[in-house]
This record gives C-alpha cells, sequence and structure tokens, in this order.
C-alpha cells in the first residue's frame, strides 16, 4: 500500500521530553508507522511515513496537544517506507548548534512566503546564503546562493563570525530544506548584531509544492536524510 511521508517540526517548551516521548512512541507503532522523531526540551523534530489514514490519525493526535496545535508538516507520497524501523528518540537540542542564544523560541528572523520568495532573493541588496551541509547543496540549490562549506550545522557560527558582517551584509536571506536549520540560524544572527535576516518558510520543501517549475529559481533536486536521497517537485505532488 502507498504511504505518505511526513516532515515536521515545532520549537515549543516540553517540560517533560520522556512523557512525550513515551506517548508518541506508542502511538506511532500502534500505527505501524517508520521513521524518526526527536524529542528535546525545545520541541520536536521528524520524518516519518505511514499509510494516508495512519498518517491523518496521528498528526490529529499530535496537535491535539497545545504545544503542537499549528505544527506544519511538508507531506510525500511514497511507494512503500522509506525508513527501516520506527526511532523516537531524546536529545539535548532538536537541531543541534549548542550555542544558547540561537534561541527560536525568544525571537527568529522574518519568514517569507514561497510565493515571495523570489522577488526577495532578486533585490540585488540580498545575500542568499544556504545553511545546509556541503554534500546536501551539492545535489541542488537556488540560483545566486553562497555555499558556505560546511560540514555540519554546528559550524554555522563559526561560518557567520568569519564570512559575514552585519554592517556590510544588512540584508541575509537563507533557506533550508524545511525551515528547522533557519530558525536557529537566523536566531543566532539577530543575536550578533544582524538586523535584517530572512528565511523561507517551510524550506525548500514547501516551495517546491507552492512555486510551478515555469517560475522556479530552484535547480537539481532536494537531499532528503532517507532513502529517497532527494526529490523534485513531481515527488511531492499528489498528496493529500
Amino acid at each position: 500500500m502507498p504511504v505518505v511521508v511526513s516532515a515536521f517540526y515545532k520549537f515549543a517548551a516540553v517540560a517533560d521530553p520522556a512523557a512525550l516521548r513515551a506517548a508518541l512512541l506508542a502511538a506511532l507503532a500502534e500505527r505501524e508507522m517508520k521513521g524518526t522523531i526527536l524529542i528535546a526540551p525545545e520541541g520536536i523534530n521528524g520524518t516519518i511515513s505511514g499509510t494516508p489514514e495512519a498518517m491523518r490519525t496521528f498528526l490529529a493526535l499530535l496537535r491535539a496537544d497545545p504545544r503542537f496545535a499549528d505544527v506544519v508538516t511538508k507531506d510525500a507520497p511514497a511507494a512503500d517506507h522509506p525508513f527501516a524501523r520506527l526511532k523516537v528518540k531524546l536529545k539535548r537540542e532538536i537541531i543541534s548548534l549548542r550555542r544558547p542564544e540561537a534561541d527560536p523560541l525568544q525571537r527568529v528572523g522574518t519568514y517569507v512566503d514561497p510565493k515571495d520568495w523570489n522577488a526577495l532573493i532578486a533585490d540585488p541588496d540580498v545575500l542568499l546564503v544556504d545553511t545546509r551541509n556541503a554534500f546536501e547543496i551539492e545535489a541542488g540549490r537556488f540560483e545566486g546562493a553562497i555555499d558556505p562549506r560546511l560540514r555540519h550545522f554546528g559550524e554555522w557560527p563559526d561560518y557567520v563570525d568569519r564570512a559575514l558582517d552585519p554592517v556590510r551584509h544588512r540584508k541575509v536571506a537563507m533557506y533550508c530544506t524545511g525551515g528547522i536549520r533557519c530558525e536557529k540560524a537566523s536566531a543566532y544572527m539577530l543575536a550578533h548584531g544582524f538586523d535584517e535576516v530572512y528565511h523561507l518558510k517551510g524550506g525548500i520543501l514547501a516551495y517546491l509544492e507552492a512555486v510551478p517549475d515555469s517560475e522556479s529559481r530552484w535547480r537539481g533536486r532536494c537531499y532528503v536524510f532517507d532513502e529517497r536521497e532527494g526529490v523534485t517537485r513531481q515527488d511531492i505532488e499528489g498528496t493529500s
């Protein structure tokens, strides 16, 4: 039976991560779903797969929790589960940066709707930076984007400190796969003197879903961390 692959995250205060882990693990296992969810005191981050009915009922259960009532998912159809098993893990952070000043619960950059993204990055005063790892960028990127050559996201602060200047780079736009890395990347920059920091709402996956090929500034495939390895706009069409 075909399945739905759903990616999501939500920064929210989680007082008891272990209790949330137990509840989500039981709900996922009951529905024979697969994939990985990370839980930390700052929120949740996951990519999971299941039948359309299993996905609908699980997400309804998740959104019944007031902390995750407005969680947004990026969904794509697949012929089978792209994950070998189910994992729900406890972590210090749902996306690791290890810089306490980069706190999305306090402030983040300005969200840009996918339909407004092309106009923003066409502005010659905007510096466009990809926050993903170098091997992800090799699979695909936006036209004109800077590749910081990151081996892992934890190198982002060093890149900003070394290569960017809040006086010279007054408008910075950034993007990532689903949006989560940009939350912390923009929070870090705002904490270090950058005033105008923008990021693509919902990330590349949301852009591919919203913007037709005839208008797209995206080139290549969007790397994803499962057996699919990369997706295009055609791969995410047809999901209900």
